[in-house]
């Protein structure tokens, strides 16, 4: 029943991991874009270090949290393959770190008043259009950042219910299950030989003419 109950939250574990994945996946797509945006107004890559301009702080971010949604995602597919100990640790420690981050920015936002001013100024205007879309479909971007806060939450509750059931028990060899074979051995019923008389007397008559 253990193993059962394992292995459903490790296939719903994955498939819930992969939304994260899917995730990172699309914020470095929107990354690459950006990119590609800053490349043909300013006519050199962000990451050139002779540019004039200041770094695109917002393009760098973006990309960051995209790989590091990507990592995690990693991690934790290979956190539920194995159900080790360490992986879930680790894997939980990310996640709370996402959470916290997430936190942190949403709390900032909507108690700041003046929240824009914490943010440096973004050349590449990626910054102000991320926000005009926001501010233009705030209904659409407040459940889908529900959805995925919701999402890593249930992630870091099936990584904990796994961390409380175990890794999976691997056995090498018989020897371990000698002890459940014993009592069936013990209650077998006793085994009797039945031996041919004119066998046995035969063998009395050879001994006696040896003698």
């Amino acid at each position: 029943m253990v193993r059962v109950l394992r292995s459903c939250i490790q296939s719903i574990l994955k498939l819930v991991n992969s939304v994260i994945g899917m995730a990172g996946l699309a914020m470095i797509l929107y990354s690459a874009w950006m990119i590609r945006v800053w490349q043909r107004k300013m006519g050199d890559l962000p990451f050139d270090h002779d540019s004039d301009y200041p770094p695109p702080w917002f393009i760098y971010t973006f990309l960051g949290l995209g790989a590091a949604f990507c990592v995690v995602t990693c991690l934790g597919h290979v956190a539920a393959e194995t159900a080790n100990g360490c992986s879930l640790y680790l894997y939980m420690v990310f996640v709370v770190l996402l959470l916290m981050l997430e936190a942190a920015i949403t709390v900032d936002v909507f108690v700041n008043q003046d929240w824009e001013k914490d943010f440096p100024m973004d050349p590449s205007g990626s910054f102000d259009q991320f926000k005009n879309f926001i501010r233009s479909n705030y209904e659409m971007c407040k459940w889908v950042g529900l959805f995925l806060v919701s999402v890593q939450g249930l992630s870091l509750l099936l990584a904990m219910i796994l961390k409380a059931l175990g890794p999976h028990q691997y056995y090498d060899s018989d020897d371990e299950y000698a002890p459940d074979r014993v009592p069936l051995l013990k209650n077998a019923p006793p085994q009797y030989v039945v031996v041919d008389p004119g066998y046995a007397h035969g063998n009395d008559a050879w001994n006696r003419s040896n003698r």
